[in-house]
C-alpha cells in the first residue's frame, strides 16, 4: 500500500492527530466529506478550556498536554490563530477545578471587580484562545509540509478505507454516529453571532452546564464573537433569527456597546458530544482492517486536540 494511515475527518482532531502521524515518518492521506473550512471545528469560539467533556480521569491530562503545544504556538500567532488571551469564567469556584487547575500558569479566583454584575464567583486566567479558520489552515500547511496529503473525499465505510491503508484512524465528529455507526454519539448544537468589536479585550465566559443557552463574548482579530447555545440533539445547521437576537441581547446587558455593534455574520456547530465521552481505542474491522478511533470531544475538541492525538497515535503501529 502506497499510504500508511488513512485519517478520516478534517476538523481540528483530524488534523492534529494527522499531523503528529506525518511527523513521526508514517504516509498519511486526511480523507474527508467537506473542507476544513465548512467542519465545526472552522466555526468553534475555540477557547481552551475543558468544556462538555468527558471521561474527566483522561481529560486532564489531554487538556495540559495541549496546552503545552498552544502555548508554545502563540509564540507566531499571526501564523498559528493561537493567542494568550486573559478573562474570566464566572460562575466557577476555583476549588472545584480538577488537578489540571495546577498546570495553568496564574490560574486563580476572580477578584468581586472583575466579575459582571450579578455574579459573585469565578476564576480568571490568560489560556489560549483559537482563531480556528487560520489555525485550521496552518495545520494543513504543517501536514503538508511532512508528505501527508488531504482529499476532499467522502469515505464510504472504514471497511473501504481499511481496504486503501495498513490503518484507519476515525477522527470523524458528528459522522461517527453514521459511518462506526456509534447510536452514542449526537449533535449538541451551538449558534454564534460574529460582531465588529467594540473595544473588548479580554475574554468572558459565563458557565451554566445545565443550560441550553450559554454566554460569552471572546475577542477575535477582526471580529467578537458572541455565544451562544448547546442545544442537546438538535441537529439544525442553520442559524435562527430569534436565537442570534438573544444572543445579542445577553452580551449587551454585560456590554452595553454590543448592542450597537455591527453584525458580521452567523455561524452554526454541530459539537460531536458522545455518550461516555471520548472514545480513543484500536478495533478490528470485521474485513481484518485496524481502525482506531478518535472522536466524541463534545465542546472541548479544541481543548484536547494534541493530547488526543498523541493518545490515538500511540495505538497506531509505527507511529
Amino acid at each position: 500500500m502506497s499510504t500508511d494511515v488513512i485519517v478520516v475527518g478534517s476538523g481540528v482532531s483530524g488534523l492534529t492527530t494527522a499531523v503528529v502521524l506525518a511527523e513521526r515518518g508514517l504516509r498519511v492521506r486526511v480523507r474527508t466529506r467537506e473542507a476544513a473550512e465548512l467542519t465545526t471545528s472552522s466555526v468553534a469560539g475555540a477557547l481552551w478550556w475543558p468544556y462538555r467533556i468527558e471521561p474527566k480521569e483522561l481529560v486532564g491530562e489531554w487538556t495540559v498536554r495541549s496546552l503545552r503545544v498552544y502555548e508554545e504556538l502563540a509564540r507566531r500567532p499571526e501564523a498559528t490563530g493561537v493567542r494568550l488571551v486573559a478573562g474570566v469564567l464566572a460562575d466557577t469556584r476555583f476549588a472545584e477545578l480538577g488537578p489540571w487547575a495546577a498546570e495553568v500558569a496564574g490560574l486563580r479566583a476572580a477578584r468581586p471587580g472583575e466579575l459582571p454584575a450579578g455574579h459573585t464567583e469565578g476564576v480568571r486566567a490568560r489560556v489560549p484562545l483559537v482563531d480556528m479558520p487560520v489555525h485550521l489552515a496552518w495545520l494543513r500547511q504543517r501536514l503538508e509540509a511532512a508528505g501527508g496529503v488531504v482529499e476532499t473525499r467522502p469515505v464510504a465505510s472504514l471497511d473501504a478505507a481499511a481496504a486503501e491503508a495498513r490503518v484507519v484512524v476515525n477522527c470523524s465528529g458528528i459522522g461517527a454516529r453514521e459511518l462506526v455507526p456509534d447510536p452514542s454519539v449526537g449533535p449538541v448544537r451551538g449558534q454564534l453571532v460574529l460582531v465588529e468589536n467594540p473595544g473588548i479585550e479580554e475574554w468572558l465566559v459565563l458557565a451554566d452546564g445545565a443550560s441550553a443557552r450559554t454566554t460569552y463574548l471572546l475577542p477575535q482579530p477582526g471580529r467578537l464573537v458572541l455565544g451562544g447555545t448547546a442545544e442537546e440533539g438538535d441537529g439544525r445547521r442553520e442559524p435562527d433569527p430569534v436565537t442570534a437576537a438573544g444572543i445579542v441581547e445577553r452580551c449587551a446587558r454585560i456590554y452595553p456597546a454590543i448592542a450597537d455593534a455591527r453584525v458580521l455574520g452567523h455561524r452554526v456547530g454541530l459539537r460531536p458530544a458522545r455518550a461516555g465521552g471520548v472514545r480513543i481505542e484500536a478495533e478490528r474491522l470485521p474485513g481484518g482492517g485496524l481502525v482506531v478511533h478518535n472522536y466524541g470531544h463534545g465542546g472541548a475538541g479544541v481543548t484536547v486536540a494534541w493530547g488526543c492525538a498523541r493518545a490515538a497515535a500511540a495505538l497506531v503501529p509505527g507511529g
